[in-house]
Order: C-alpha cells, then sequence, then structure tokens
C-alpha cells in the first residue's frame, strides 16, 4: 500500500505515490483548469493504487480549522471555478482514507523539514517567490497554524526610493506580493524575469523587498533556516543580494552567526528543489493516518 499526495497549483496538480519512507514511487502532472475536469484525472491516476492516505497541500486561501463547518475547503480563492470546492469532501468520498489537508507553501515547509534543506532541525520557513507569494512555517516541529494559515506574502513593505509602480496586489496594491512576485516584475519593467536576468537594478529592487520581508518573520519567528523557493527565485543572483539586504537591515540587532558570517548557509534555496511540495504533501497523508490510529487508540484507551 501506498501514500498519496497532491501539489495543487494554480497552472498544474502534480500527483504521486511514495512509499513508506517517502520515496516516490509514480507520478503525474495534471492541467488546472476546472474542478471537474482536473479532480477527474486525479480520481484516475489514484484509483491505480491501493493507499493508506492521502495528502493535499493546495493554494488558498483554504480552511484547515477542522471544527469548522468548511474545513476542507478552498474559499475565497480568485479562481473563480474552485470557489469553495469541498476538497477534501471529494478525495474522503472517493478513496475512504484518511486525508492531510494544508497549504502548499505549509506542505513545502513540512517537506524541506522533514527531508530537504531543514532536516535535522525543529522550525523552518518556507517561502515561495513565483506568480504569488506565499510562506510556510514549522515551528517546534509542528506546522504553523492559528486563526487560519499564515498568508506571509502580504507583509506590507517600504517602497523602495526608485519605485513608481503601484502595485498589483488587487487587495492592497503595494504589499510584498504586489510589488515582488511575478507578475509585479513583468508589469514595474515591461518584460518578464527571464528576460530582465541581466538588468541588475531590478534584482537589487526585488531583493530589497523580499529582505524586508524576512527581517519581519526573523524577528516574529526566529526560524532555524529560510528556503527561498519558486520561479522568481531561480534567478540565483537574487541570494546574495537579499544576504547583504538582510543584513544591513538587522544591523546586528539578532546577534547570531547565522544572520552574519553564515548567512549563506541560512537562506538557502530548497533542497527538494521542485519537489518540495509534493514531498510534503505526502507527508500530510503519512501524518492523517497516523493521527488517525492514535485518535482510535484514544478512543480505546
Amino acid at each position: 500500500m501506498y501514500y498519496g499526495g497532491i501539489e495543487a497549483g494554480g497552472t498544474k496538480f502534480v500527483c504521486a505515490i511514495s512509499d513508506e519512507n517517502g520515496k516516490i514511487i509514480d507520478r503525474v502532472q495534471i492541467p488546472t483548469t476546472i474542478p471537474e475536469e482536473t479532480m477527474g484525472q486525479v480520481f484516475d491516476f489514484f484509483q491505480q493504487f491501493e493507499l493508506k492516505a492521502i495528502g493535499i497541500g493546495t493554494f488558498g486561501p483554504i480552511e484547515i480549522n477542522k471544527k469548522s463547518p468548511s474545513y476542507g475547503n478552498i474559499t475565497e480563492t480568485p479562481k473563480t471555478p474552485w470557489k469553495n470546492y469541498p476538497f477534501v469532501k471529494a478525495i474522503e468520498e472517493r478513496f475512504q482514507v484518511p486525508v492531510g489537508f494544508n497549504t502548499d507553501v505549509n506542505a513545502a515547509a513540512l517537506g524541506e523539514a522533514a527531508l530537504g534543506a531543514a532536516k535535522g532541525l525543529d522550525s523552518c520557513l518556507y517561502i515561495t517567490v513565483g506568480t504569488g507569494i506565499g510562506a510556510g512555517a514549522v515551528v517546534n516541529g509542528q506546522l504553523l497554524q492559528g486563526l487560519s494559515h499564515p498568508e506571509m506574502g502580504h507583509v506590507i513593505v517600504r517602497r523602495h526610493a526608485d519605485d513608481t509602480y503601484e502595485g498589483k496586489c488587487p487587495y492592497h496594491k503595494d504589499c510584498l506580493e504586489g510589488l515582488a512576485a511575478g507578475p509585479a516584475i513583468e508589469a514595474r519593467w515591461g518584460e518578464n524575469g527571464l528576460a530582465l536576468a541581466e538588468r541588475t537594478e531590478v534584482w537589487e529592487m526585488q531583493a530589497y523587498y523580499i529582505a524586508q520581508a524576512l527581517v519581519q518573520y526573523i524577528v516574529i519567528l526566529s526560524p532555524k533556516k529560510i528556503i527561498l523557493g519558486g520561479g522568481v527565485m531561480k534567478q540565483k543572483q537574487l541570494f546574495p543580494l537579499i544576504h547583504n539586504y538582510v543584513k544591513t537591515l538587522l544591523n546586528d540587532y539578532v546577534p547570531y552567526p547565522e544572520l552574519s558570517e553564515k548567512i549563506d548557509e541560512y537562506i538557502v534555496s530548497p533542497g527538494l528543489g521542485d519537489n518540495a511540495g509534493i514531498t510534503g504533501s505526502l507527508l500530510l497523508g503519512k501524518l492523517a493516518l497516523e493521527e488517525k490510529a492514535a485518535n482510535g487508540l484514544t478512543a480505546r484507551g
């Protein structure tokens, strides 16, 4: 029997199965269109296998409070066909197995903590900078959750002195996502990031915004590792710029070597590469099975 995982993104779903040790046995990529089409292909893939549990790491916003009547739903997403889609219910009804459910970035954080760049640590922060900006956190070995899941892509940052772009976020205009996600880069400079690779001023400004957010996360959460993924972060020239800005902005206020001479080992690329999200989704399935077993023992005890 296998574990199933779904990394549900705005443009594609990645579905995979793994063994007990997290080794991926098979996987498929499915376009994100409308629920009837996309989920039909998801069902077709998983019904080939005997499954113990399925984990879902999905775009959001989503409802992760298990006491809420809408638990397991995608909620107020701009992807209109998916608004209020009962993701967990659909999977449970089809496969009759435990289902783990969280955001795609929380899943990626879980994957990196267990098997990636933060392996062996009890806390880390995973941030994706791509079409949007999102972050997930592991704190004391647990995924961070409060009233809802974190929405760290929408922190407010100071505007760069040379930036006249109003911001792309439909809610806040010039929050971090509004100023530094991929669509904001293209709207500001008139070309996508790949075409702008040689323009130093583009990445200096990008690093300025990302570093401000990282400083906020550092002073609030104090993670033991920060992992930056997503399409924009494939511009490797960003990392040394971010390192320098973070050190400048902190100004030695948090006096640890990880934030000074070892910062290039502290703010890093994903150890799992593009597999962070699907690995974490598979782990969410395993955790759901363990939770069900623990609850069963508690009920009998």
